[in-house]
């Protein structure tokens, strides 16, 4: 599913425009990367959390060349999916 068929989808189920929705689906995205620059979290009861996580500074390998390449830390998005979503997909 992409963005524009999640956007009929959640327009069929609210009973809303695809404006509405579009616009809704819009604030929600912008709040949880809102909230993960400032290396907080976002939990969703019964879906999961959204959450930073901190990658440390490591050797890599340029896959070409075979020469070694130092990757600085970094942070990465993490999810976790709660329980009701993880029951729901098994």
């Amino acid at each position: 599913m992409n963005k524009t068929e999640l956007i009929d989808h959640i327009a069929k189920s609210a009973d809303i425009s695809k404006a509405a929705s579009a616009r809704a689906l819009d604030a929600v995205v912008a709040a949880v990367k809102t909230t993960l620059k400032k290396s907080g979290s976002v939990t969703l009861v019964g879906f999961g959390t959204f959450s930073v996580s901190k990658r440390a500074a490591r050797t890599g390998r340029n896959p070409r060349t075979g020469e070694a390449i130092k990757i600085k830390a970094a942070k990465v998005p993490k999810f976790k999916p709660g329980k009701a979503l993880k029951d729901a997909v098994n």
